[in-house]
């Protein structure tokens, strides 16, 4: 931890005194950068932007050279790990992905691959490298993937849904085959985030994207149970690897996923962080968790309301100030970088080993 020159974001996580909040924004990387666009147009489509190290190298790089964040998270795609297992990923324009082989069967779940994280995922494993060593330990990388769960969801359907249809006929009428298709997923992704660490990645983060349509009951049983399997491997082979579990929607649930072993979890907008820092009883670091909308406000506003996420989590060191999930394609980057200076400038007096505090 050491050798990298800004520590808070592992400070947050492992519950050491903090100078101010540490600040990173998910989906960083993306389409609200003139930069990035210009990458985009050039490498063609998304695919090729994925799975081209150097490119995606760079658009890892433009956020943090653009503003001053505490991290940087690889430009990737939860969708490469059923890719790898044979699914066949494309993107439809204006629909998203799809899969050319959705899973849908025991004997499509049976069919599928386990890919080895050098080989079929290479790609990843040379941009995480490649960036690694283009950051001179300058912050911190993070490394994710999506939880079994959600990847099981987009796998099933074959793309985007907004029922579920197909997910939850197999959830409620072959459960076994859902389990099957889960614990395979489960497996393919500890050995590509433990190649994520080998790789370079100094943080995990597990996207739980859809556990939020679940039950209670069901989430228990088919999302949090796996990313828990995740969470006890990585923390027997790399115990000193922070892991945060974020799951949209899922503030009932927080004081179950804080029990998972996990160092942080990922806050949607949803619930009031004072709330969810009561839920997990001071066991984890907390990240989030202002709503991405808000940036479309003005600076006054903006203000306003990195002051109530600020003051929501209260005094502490176990807060990542992030967003709620993925910020929006038409923000203004300056209002990106009003909200990072914001920060900067009143986060000081929530942390006791601030020169101000």
């Amino acid at each position: 931890m050491h050798s990298i020159k800004n520590t808070r974001l592992l400070r947050a996580l492992s519950n050491q005194p903090n100078d101010r909040t540490p600040i990173w924004i998910m989906r960083q990387a993306g389409r609200y950068l003139p930069e990035y666009r210009e990458v985009r147009a050039k490498a063609g489509d998304f695919l090729t932007l994925a799975s081209t190290p150097e490119l995606a190298c760079e658009v890892t790089l433009q956020p943090i050279r653009r503003y001053p964040l505490d991290a940087a998270i690889i430009f990737s795609d939860i969708l490469t790990v059923p890719d790898a297992m044979g699914l066949g990923l494309y993107f439809a324009e204006g629909e998203g992905p799809k899969f050319k082989r959705p899973t849908r069967t025991p004997a499509d779940i049976q069919a599928l691959g386990n890919p080895d994280p050098e080989t079929e995922l290479r790609y990843v494993m040379d941009a995480l490298r490649l960036t690694r060593s283009e950051l001179h330990d300058s912050v911190p990388l993070i490394g994710f993937a999506g939880s079994p769960w959600t990847v099981a969801t987009y796998m099933i359907e074959g793309g985007g849904s907004k029922e579920y249809v197909n997910t939850k006929k197999l959830m409620y009428a072959d459960h076994d085959a859902l389990h099957m298709l889960l614990s395979k997923v489960t497996a393919t992704t500890i050995q590509y985030l433990t190649a994520q660490v080998e790789a370079g990645a100094q943080a995990l983060m597990v996207f739980d994207t859809w556990g939020g349509i679940l039950t209670p009951k069901t989430y228990m049983d088919y999302s949090l149970r796996y990313m828990q399997e995740i969470v006890s491997s990585l923390k027997q082979s790399h115990p000193d690897t922070p892991i945060t579990l974020f799951t949209k929607n899922g503030g009932m649930w927080l004081p179950q996923i804080a029990r998972t072993g996990c160092d942080g979890v990922g806050v949607d907008w949803t619930i009031d962080l004072r709330d969810a820092r009561a839920l997990t009883s001071e066991k984890v670091a907390l990240q989030g968790n202002l709503d991405p909308g808000v940036l479309y406000g003005s600076k006054a506003r903006i203000k306003e309301e990195v002051i109530r996420v600020l003051e929501s989590y209260g005094e502490g060191d176990r807060h990542i100030f992030n967003l709620g999930h993925g910020i929006h394609q038409h923000i203004d980057p300056e209002n990106v970088e009003f909200m990072i200076e914001t920060v900067h400038e009143l986060s000081p007096a929530f942390h006791s080993n601030s020169p101000t505090a």
